[in-house]
């Protein structure tokens, strides 16, 4: 029997995946499902780039404004929710579209790696909270210099995540694949370089000036501590550090644009090794329609 089909959509930050799977939705029948790690979290919209009721133009959209922004949503948890989506979407006979910036999930929910049975440990985390991002990467590598050699030195929560899995179980166990109970089609967004860096700054900049520093507020008033904004991403992070005056805005600015890029071209050093990627120009939207037509009916 022929597998059940979804697509994904993936390409870096700022490459247009929203919009674009919310037009091929449109066309084939589809609801999308949010592969976002931070999307799921209450109250974070501008920061996250949610999509906004308008934008979806009737579009069903599943894990969006699903959890607290206080408690943390695993890769587990993602699994977990968005096969249940797509069973729900199979069965109304509609098409099943992932998107979202977070490819970590969307390989575990491909059967492509899995999640280290280990429940998130706030205790273990609050006592790596004064850490910097190259301190905790020189423990990982003393703990488990195999996984340090495979992980974005950069991100924060990864490393954590990690130091946590290497607490509970002594090593980050290696990763195993399983067959997906899915066929998929993964279609890819090509973006110029200077286009994309164009592109992230001037989203940048309209969040700013859209409330992004306001919504940061509001999040700490509601209890989220900056501790946590640090694994919320850049834009808290930076926001977080802007807030408690530790730079001043020209300073926040600078430096998330910054970072912004170097986060957009780890996305695609690590979109490039996956060979099941299919790669397409974002303007080229009837060759993206006609492969994802050609792949529902074959």
């Amino acid at each position: 029997m022929s597998k059940p089909k979804v697509i994904a959509i993936v390409g870096p930050t700022a490459s247009g995946k929203t919009a674009l799977s919310i037009e091929l939705a449109k066309k084939i029948n589809g609801e999308v499902i949010s592969a976002d790690s931070r999307q799921v979290y209450i109250g974070m919209d501008i920061g996250t780039g949610k999509v906004t009721p308008e934008e979806m133009a009737g579009v069903k959209h599943h894990l969006i404004d699903i959890a607290d922004p206080v408690t943390v949503y695993t890769g587990s948890d993602f699994v977990k929710d968005a096969s249940a989506a797509i069973t729900t979407i199979l069965s109304r006979e509609h098409v099943p579209i992932i998107t979202g910036g977070t490819f970590f999930y969307l390989d575990l929910l491909r059967g492509k790696m899995k999640a280290a049975p280990v429940e998130p440990n706030e205790d273990f985390r609050n006592t790596l909270a004064h850490f910097k991002d190259d301190e905790l990467f020189s423990q990982l590598q003393d703990k488990d210099p195999r996984r340090a050699s495979t992980i974005d030195p950069f991100n924060r929560r990864r490393l954590i995540r990690a130091l946590e899995v290497i607490e509970a179980l002594g090593s980050v166990p290696e990763q195993t694949t399983t067959d997906s109970p899915y066929e998929w089609l993964l279609l890819g967004i090509e973006t110029k370089v200077d286009a994309l860096h164009d592109k992230i700054r001037e989203r940048l900049l309209s969040r700013l000036e859209s409330g992004m520093i306001q919504e940061v507020e509001t999040l700490v008033k509601q209890g989220v501590t900056y501790e946590r904004l640090d694994d919320l991403g850049l834009e808290y992070r930076y926001i977080g550090q802007f807030l408690q005056k530790n730079l001043t805005y020209d300073e926040m600015v600078t430096e998330l644009e910054t970072k912004i890029r170097q986060y957009a071209k780890r996305q695609m050093t690590w979109l490039k090794r996956d060979g099941e990627i299919e790669w397409f120009s974002n303007e080229n939207r009837i060759e993206i329609l006609e492969r994802a037509r050609q792949f529902l009916a074959g």
